[in-house]
């Protein structure tokens, strides 16, 4: 089965910002655990989120341009960390934060796009 190469880009993307994402935050929910088992619980997921990372980069980068990559990546990362606010960290999502991720959208719409 042959799965296009931004399908499994983007999949991979998704997978590896949702690890990243909780080894970033997840660890503000436990204020009372020590900062040393904070740091190193949050490298062992972070060693998850490398491992869909540089793949999706590899087989990425050639559909993509890196800039193409890297927009996408970071238009995905808002994304996951919309939904962990909302759903974990019960933050709620506002509108200034969806103005803001519209206008990354928006830059994301300018690096896609061909220029003549």
């Amino acid at each position: 089965m042959n799965v296009p190469v931004p399908v499994v880009t983007i999949g991979l993307l998704v997978a590896s910002n949702v690890f990243m994402t909780f080894a970033w935050y997840g660890h503000l929910r436990f204020k009372a655990a020590p900062l040393i088992v904070v740091i190193l619980v949050s490298w062992g997921i972070a060693f998850f989120e490398y491992t869909l990372q540089v793949p999706a980069d590899r087989i990425g980068h050639g559909t993509f341009s890196a800039a193409q990559l890297k927009t996408t990546q970071e238009v995905i990362t808002l994304s996951v960390f919309a939904v962990f606010s909302w759903a974990y960290m019960n933050e709620p999502v506002t509108w200034q934060h969806d103005i803001g991720i519209a206008l990354i959208a928006a830059g994301a719409w300018f690096i896609f796009h061909k220029w003549s």
